[in-house]
């Protein structure tokens, strides 16, 4: 049984001011274009679809016209919602959708959505996992001990009537321990949100969502098949791609992955001002992709942001490395500052206040005020 595996759509997003929305029409077309091609019997999609969970009203008529032509295709949907969505709002209208082979989870209640699928080596068993955090679980678990992002999933999953010789698929939104992260991904105090990926164990494979960088966690089944568009900086370097996966009798699963290519890409550039408007360095490029220069002159270049707008239109980002950067870089940059947790911060502005690092005492304290920030919001 084959399986497109996507997720962290992000549908209505800003990169640096920038509405990505033409660019997520493009890719999610292009998506539709390789599963014509591919013939899958199903699509996880992972969570995170929108970008905000009150999403605009262009993002809601995008998904809706991918849907539509999924529904139109006769393949199986698979839906969850991830942190940035409303679990609500993504399970809206899911009874009605079901008829269409659209499944949207429902809002987690104690029980876990499951949905199976035959095929000539037997049944599949689909389970829709939404993102979760601790106190999510806690209120239909109240005998259970659940601390911890792991403690609560180990108890949910403990919790499903698993057929373990049969073939069993799970699409969930988490962080899994080890994963790589990248800037535009929401940072947690200190590692708190971490899901060993040991709870995964009894599933022949993991469509995970949340982190955008494609990768597989302790095991080739337990995957991240990342964003379909790059959505920072820090993802320059990042091919972006559908996973598509093929179950066939227990215990054999077959991954590879189908690249895409968006409309822009994300890229950077380094060079003085001579040598980035230099027309034999850029006449061979795509001048409309999403830049980010940086400028190696030692004198500031009045009005360059302008100026370099008449080469790169979409010039996102604009900065120098020179003496005078270099000198005040200890400050720390923006980049840097959204890069850390937010414990992390506090750790170093309470250092500097003080000058003396926090106890452990004060560490754990502040971790677990941080984490209860979180789940109110």
């Amino acid at each position: 049984m084959k399986f497109f595996h996507i997720s962290d759509l992000h549908i209505g997003k800003r990169v640096c001011g920038f509405s990505m929305l033409e660019d997520q029409k493009y890719i999610l077309l292009k998506i539709l274009q390789i599963i014509k091609s591919e013939k899958p019997d199903g699509v996880l999609i992972a969570g995170d679809i929108y970008d905000k969970s009150i999403p605009p009203a262009e993002a809601v008529q995008l998904f809706d016209d991918f849907l539509t032509r999924l529904a139109e295709l006769a393949i199986q949907v698979f839906i969850i919602s991830g942190n940035h969505d409303s679990a609500e709002r993504i399970a809206f209208g899911s009874r009605l959708m079901d008829a269409s082979g659209i499944h949207m989870c429902p809002v987690y209640d104690g029980d876990v959505a499951s949905y199976t699928m035959e095929d000539c080596f037997g049944p599949v068993n689909i389970y829709l996992l939404p993102f979760l955090k601790p106190a999510h679980v806690r209120r239909f678990f109240p005998d259970a001990s659940i601390e911890t992002y792991t403690d609560a999933l180990r108890t949910v999953i403990g919790s499903i009537d698993l057929q373990k010789e049969q073939r069993n698929l799970v699409v969930t939104h988490q962080f899994v321990t080890g994963a790589a992260r990248s800037e535009s991904e929401d940072l947690t105090v200190g590692g708190t949100d971490n899901v060993d990926a040991e709870v995964f164990e009894a599933f022949d494979y993991v469509a995970l969502g949340h982190i955008h960088g494609p990768q597989k966690i302790s095991r080739d089944t337990v995957r991240y098949c990342g964003t379909p568009l790059k959505y920072s900086f820090s993802e320059v370097n990042h091919k972006k791609s559908v996973t598509i996966v093929e179950l066939f009798e227990k215990g054999r699963v077959e991954i590879r992955t189908e690249e895409l290519t968006p409309m822009r890409d994300l890229r950077e550039i380094r060079g003085t001002w001579d040598q980035i408007t230099l027309k034999a360095n850029y006449e061979n490029t795509n001048t409309q992709d999403y830049m980010h220069v940086t400028l190696l002159d030692e004198e500031d270049i009045p009005d360059a942001a302008a100026k370099l707008r008449v080469i790169y239109p979409n010039l996102m980002k604009l900065d120098y490395d020179n003496k005078r950067t270099r000198s005040t870089r200890c400050l720390g940059t923006i980049d840097d500052i959204r890069s850390r947790s937010p414990l992390e911060l506090f750790s170093e502005f309470y250092e500097n206040r003080n000058n003396q690092p926090m106890s452990d005492v004060q560490t754990e304290y502040m971790q677990a005020l941080i984490e209860k920030l979180k789940e109110v919001e």
